[in-house]
Parts: C-alpha cells; structure tokens; sequence
C-alpha cells in the first residue's frame, strides 16, 4: 500500500455540512472531512488544527456511497485545486446536499422548518456548443498567476494548482486558451464571457508592464482597477429581451441561465403591479430593477442602490429608457437611513434620500410596495434588515448566494413581523458547494 502521510484517521463520515464539508468524529472531537459523502467509511488525513474541530481531507475510500462517482477533472481531489467541491458525487447526490445545508440552516439560525428542493438550472439551449451536464457553465474565471503559470488555489491556500483546462468554464473561456499560456508579470487573469452574446474580456491585474501573449480568439482587455470615470470594456448580457453591459470584472450571474431564471423567479415572486413603487438594494448593473421597471410602468417607480462606481454606471447606461428607474450610488447600509417616498395622494411618487431629491416628509409617506436584495455573502445585516422591514409594504425577495446569512437575515426579518412565504434553491454552481437562494417574506 502507498504510504498515505501521517496524522491519517480511519472515520464513519455523517452528515454533509455548509462549506462543502461532511461531519464525522473520532474521540469526542468533531472533524469536517472534504472528498467524502456521507455514509462513507475513509481514512483522512488532517489538514488543519483548531481548539475545537479538525480538518481532514478524505485520501482512501473503504466504503463508498452509491453516490461516489469519479471526478470527471483530473486537477481535483485532496490538496489539488479548491475550486470545486463535490466532482465526486453525482449531481443529483449534489442537490440533494446543498438541500440538506439550506435546511439544517434554517432551522438551526432562524428557527424554521422547510423542505428544500435544489432546482437544476437549465442551460440556454441555443447556444452553440452545450457541455455535458454540470460542467462548462462558469462565464467569468479567475485565474492566479505565479512566475507566469496560470493556476487555480488550493483549498485553504495560497499555493497554485497549475491547470491546463477548466472544466466548469465556459466553453467561450476556454477558447481564448488563456490556461495554456505564460503571463509574466501578472498576478491574476481573469476570462469573462456573455452566454448571450459571445462578447469576451480579460481581466489582467498585477504589473503594469505584464505581457500579454496572443490569445486563441480575439478579446477585450482590461488592466488592473480602473480610474475615477474610466470607460472600461465591457460584456452584453442579455435577460428578457433587455442589453445589459457589464463592464470590467463587475457583477453578474455567473451560470448562463441564472440571470434570465432569477429575474423570473424575482417577478413571480413579488407580483409587481402598475404604479407600484419598487426598491431593488445592491442592484449591480440594474438586472432586476430593469425587469422590475418594465412592469410598473411610467406611472410607478423602481429605486436601486449601488456602491460600486462602475456597477452605478452601467446600470443608468442599461437603464436610460426606463424614466421611471433611478438608480442611487453609496453603500446601502447608509443610503437606506434617509431613503422614503412621496405622499401617497402624488399621481407619481418619487424617492425621497438625503440628496434632497423628491418630495421629503409629509402626513402620509408612502412606503416600497415591494421590495429585492441580492447583497453580498456577508448578507445585509440587522440594520439593513431593520430599515428595509421599515420601508417595505407588501412583499421582500431576498437573492442570496449564502445559506447561513441568509438564515441568519430571516430570523432578524421574522423580529420585524415578517414571515417567510417561500423558498426557492437553484443549483447555479454545479460542483461546488454553493447554492443561490430566493426567499419571498410578506407582512404578519
């Protein structure tokens, strides 16, 4: 027998946990075990050492679950690359994994019970080349870079993995072929692609005198952060017949048919009527005040909230012939303090914020009939979460990326008096960890 390394643990692995780990135990100590599935007995080797848990990663399989498959990458497995989690279950075992975290999370931070089924994502059937199932779906990678070799990180790590080929980038990243050159002087490459559109960009930061090599197909380049105003390549993504630019390395869906399935799941979820009154906070480049602002119409009113200068710019760009979209720029914790609407009586409201723009105060303010969020992972916090439960009048859809905040942000709303209504889970990163969530909270 190959000689596996010391500290090696023979484990009965148990459940699956949130961070793309399973959970055994080994002399009263819990260890949380990559590359295993639960129901599995493994030997593992520890990884890393903490006052109350240790981390193991499984090297032996001694008795497999019926849900093992073989990786179909040859870069994963333990101390290989960290970019996917679960190569080695089947997709279905994957959803049904990532259902189980959504659930042990809610109930375990907010208290609420909920059967979680994970949607597949569909992949948009009119492009050219369709990859098997699961994989070819990432339109924006990022790439690090050490002595000019392109890579991807190790798990927990700042050491490189060199790959040649990433199998769950897009088919249009790959054909720039950016893993099979050498980019000295850079630090990272990152290959964006439009599912929609075929538009491509690289992202090169690092050195300002970087070379790059010729790439396989012509593309876009950008280097390092911009400056104040610059005008940057940009990407056309497309949702319900809407062009959306997206400039640089800023936000958006990274599945090709997640951004078209949110903004149907956002628009079902919240009803939006004529004259509504909309708030769409951390809007990014306007995907959801867009398809929002198509439905109230001229007569209602969609306000975003925006932090990134760039992201702003794009979304008035994307924006301009909706008149009754505005888009506001500043973090949303601070912009959302001041943020209230005209009287009700007014034939249009207008938003009202500490700029001084709109109609301030009166006897009768009227509030956001409806309202969305898509914050970061870190979620939007109790604050946030108070001023948005002070404003919203009907219905909230919360977009989240990230179970525990996502739980943790419904238990502050279910303070507020309100009540979860559904749940939706979409498996937009197949063979990691990651899961996006929709959940729809109306009053009482």
């Amino acid at each position: 027998m190959t000689d596996l390394g010391p500290e090696l643990l023979e484990l009965e692995v148990g459940n699956v946990a949130n961070g793309g780990f399973c959970v055994a135990r080994h002399e009263g100590r819990v260890i949380f075990v990559r590359h295993a599935l639960p129901g599995e007995r493994v030997r593992a080797r520890v990884t890393d050492r903490a006052r109350n848990f240790l981390r193991a990663d499984a090297v032996e399989i001694l008795e497999a679950s019926p849900d093992r498959v073989e990786p179909p990458c040859p870069f994963a497995g333990p101390g290989r690359c960290g970019g996917c989690d679960w190569q080695h279950a089947s997709l279905p075992a994957q959803r049904r994994m990532k259902a189980a975290v959504v659930e042990e999370q809610l109930q375990r931070v907010a208290g609420i019970t909920r059967t979680v089924t994970v949607e597949e994502v569909p992949y948009p059937v009119d492009d050219e080349v369709v990859p098997p199932p699961g994989l070819g779906w990432r339109t924006r990678v990022q790439f690090a870079v050490q002595d000019g070799m392109v890579g991807l990180r190790k798990h927990r790590s700042h050491d490189i993995e060199p790959v040649d080929e990433c199998l769950i980038a897009h088919p249009g990243v790959e054909l720039m072929g950016i893993e099979r050159k050498r980019w000295p002087g850079a630090t990272s490459v990152e290959g964006v692609v439009s599912g929609a559109t075929g538009d491509r960009l690289v992202v090169l930061r690092g050195a300002r005198k970087a070379r790059v090599p010729r790439l396989d197909v012509p593309v876009r380049l950008v280097r390092g952060k911009p400056e104040p105003g610059q005008s940057l390549p940009y990407v056309r993504e497309q949702v319900s017949g809407r062009l959306y630019q997206v400039s640089g390395s800023g936000f958006w869906q990274v599945h090709p048919g997640a951004a078209q399935l949110l903004a149907d799941a956002v628009v079902e979820a919240l009803e939006p009527r004529p004259g509504d009154i909309a708030l769409d906070l951390y809007c990014g480049v306007g995907l959801f005040a867009g398809v929002l602002g198509e439905k109230v119409g001229r007569d209602g009113l969609v306000v975003g909230v925006e932090s990134d200068a760039q992201a702003v710019r794009d979304a008035k760009f994307n924006l301009r012939d909706l008149p009754q979209v505005s888009v506001e720029r500043g973090s949303v914790d601070e912009v959302i303090k001041d943020l209230e609407f005209g009287r009700a009586d007014e034939p249009s409201a207008r938003s009202q914020n500490k700029r001084g723009t709109g109609h301030r105060g009166g006897s009768r303010v009227r509030g956001a009939d409806i309202v969305v969020l898509d914050p970061p992972r870190a979620g939007a916090g109790r604050e946030v979460v108070g001023h948005i439960a002070r404003l919203a009048t009907r219905k909230i859809a919360y977009v989240s990326c990230d179970p525990a905040t996502l739980a943790r942000d419904l238990g502050y709303f279910s303070e507020r008096g309100w009540t979860l209504e559904s749940l939706r889970a979409f498996d937009a990163f197949p063979m990691t960890q990651h899961v996006e969530c929709l959940a729809t909270l109306v009053k009482g």
